[in-house]
Formats: structure tokens, sequence, C-alpha cells
């Protein structure tokens, strides 16, 4: 099974390059990556600063829930006013490098990283609300506690792709994330409840502390009271839902956890796809071999009918 980068890898390797002493060029390439988001790494002012945008689709909900704070934590020296048509920029100069080489890994890193910390301030902030709500529950007991408590915090949404969105509800016990994804055709569903249903024998069989999933074809409960729910217009759609436990909720986790759930629909769908190419190509490989029986039964002596000069016809033994 492929498991996704978490950073995008065109940006890496670009910068790699340049951060390696190269002669300084101009450059102006658009990257796509996942979920509609797109980068553009340009040298606008001169050819050793290099500027590098991202234009999420949901951005504006990702500022809501403390996404500038977090990028300006990853980030804070190199932030510059955003590209026109973009949504954030940070600019490298290659004059004004780290000396250290461990350093200037680690701001490759981080900004080929850019998509993955603009996504992870909801994840962060529900997962600090979590620790609240667990230190208020612990005064009380289960029947004692108030509503607040009870209920858990608000639900986060994040629209992050035409129909599909990703939400995020902190409990006092748990953090819920609940993917809505769209089905297109009925074997892409009946594809997902197959891979679904190996993540929860998984969990049973071997690896307990997993986090526990489950799927749906209506909306969660902790979704009940969200506007804007409903069937799509170009295919069904499908609720996943992880349960995070407090062990996965750790200081020590909590990064590794919000980079691995933000893959999960990106991998869900490609081995979807990959499962159905396969399945294709062993088709046609039977066809092929179907049509290779059928031509070595073909009887070779067959009789073939002549005619002679006066339009009489005969039989011959090919």
């Amino acid at each position: 099974m492929l498991l996704l980068d978490y950073q995008n890898v065109l940006i890496e390797s670009l910068l790699k390059d340049r951060f390696s002493g190269a002669p300084p060029v101009s450059i102006d390439q658009v990257v796509s990556d996942f979920d509609g988001v797109t980068f553009h790494i340009s040298t606008p002012e001169s050819k050793t600063k290099i500027l590098v945008s991202i234009s999420v689709k949901c951005f504006h909900e990702l500022v809501q829930y403390g996404a500038q704070s977090v990028l300006e934590r990853e980030y804070g020296p190199y932030i510059v006013p955003a590209e026109q048509g973009y949504d954030f920029s940070v600019q490298v100069d290659l004059d004004n490098l780290p000396t250290d080489q461990d350093a200037r890994d680690d701001l490759i890193r981080r900004i080929s990283l850019l998509k993955r910390n603009a996504m992870a301030a909801p994840f962060e902030q529900a997962f600090d609300e979590f620790a609240e709500l667990q230190k208020q529950a612990s005064k009380f007991t289960s029947e004692q506690a108030p509503q607040g408590v009870q209920e858990g915090g608000e639900v986060r949404a994040i629209h992050y792709r035409e129909e599909e969105a990703i939400y995020i509800k902190a409990s006092h016990d748990r953090v819920t994330v609940i993917f809505s994804t769209v089905f297109r055709e009925e074997t892409d569903r009946i594809f997902g409840k197959v891979f679904l249903q190996e993540f929860v024998d998984a969990r049973r069989r071997a690896i307990q502390n997993a986090p526990q999933v489950l799927f749906r074809n209506d909306p969660p409960l902790e979704l009940q009271n969200v506007p804007g729910l409903g069937a799509s217009g170009t295919g069904e759609i499908g609720y996943i839902t992880f349960v995070l436990f407090p062990r996965h909720l750790t200081r020590q986790r909590r990064d590794d956890v919000i980079s691995h759930i933000q893959t999960f629909r990106d991998y869900f769908h490609y081995h979807i796809k990959a499962s159905k190419a396969y399945i294709h190509s062993r088709m046609r490989r039977r066809t092929a071999d179907f049509l290779q029986v059928l031509r070595r039964a073909r009887p070779e002596g067959d009789e073939k009918e002549r005619k002679t000069a006066s339009g009489r016809t005969f039989k011959v033994q090919a």
C-alpha cells in the first residue's frame, strides 16, 4: 500500500537544488497539489529571492480557526504580503540563508509543508480544546458535569473541496474527525466499504491502539446541527468518522496524527482508483487468454467450396 508524502515533493526538490549553491536562475512555476491547492514559485524581484505562494479554497475558514498564528509561528521572518491571486506567501533570500546545513534542511521541510501547516490550524485548536474540556471534566462525575462539558465543543467545518468537507469536534474524552466524501460511482462505494472494513478488522486483530473508524451514509449525530448537509448532485455522500482517543492526542504524538489524518481522503480515493485499474487490467488479460483459446479451437481441416469454369461447385479439403 502506498503512503502519500505530507510535503509537496516538487517544492522540496526545487528548493534543495537552489539551496545547494547552484547559480541563481529565474523561476516561474505553478504547482498543483491535492484538494485543489495551488502553489506559485517565482523570482519576481531578483533571481536570488524565491517567492512561494499558496492558494487554498477554504483559507478563510482556516484563518477563523487560527491558521494565521500557526503560519506566523512556522514561517515568522519569511512571511511577506500575499501575492495577488494567492492567500499566503513566503520569500527566501538565497544570499541570506542559514549557515548551518541542518537549519537549511529544516527551512526546506517547513516550506514544502506549507499546505499541511495551514490545514493543521483547526486540528491544533480542537486538540487544545480537548485538553481544556478534559481538565474541566476531571472536576466532576459524568452525571454532574455541566452541559457544555458533556456535549463538547463546537464543530469546526473545513470545506476544502467542492462537495466535501472535514468536520472536527472536541469532547472531554475524545476528538472526532469526520470526512464527508462523494462516491461518483456505485463501484467506488463498494470498494470504499471494503477498505474501511479493513480498518475495522486491523484494529480488532492486531492494532488495538489505532483510532476507531466508522462509516455511514447519513450524517453522524455529531453533525445533526450543522447546516448545509445533504445529498450531492453528482454522487452519493458517505461519512467516515475517526475517533481519536487521549492516547492519540498527547503533545508527543499530535503532530504525526495531524499529518496522517490530513492525507486520509487522498490515500483513500487513490487506492480505490488503483484497485479498479488493477482489476480492469486482470479482466483484459483474462479476455486475451480466452480469445487465444478460441483461436486455437478453430478446426484446421475446414472444407472449402470452389467453382469450375462451367460454374459447377465442389468441395475440397483444406
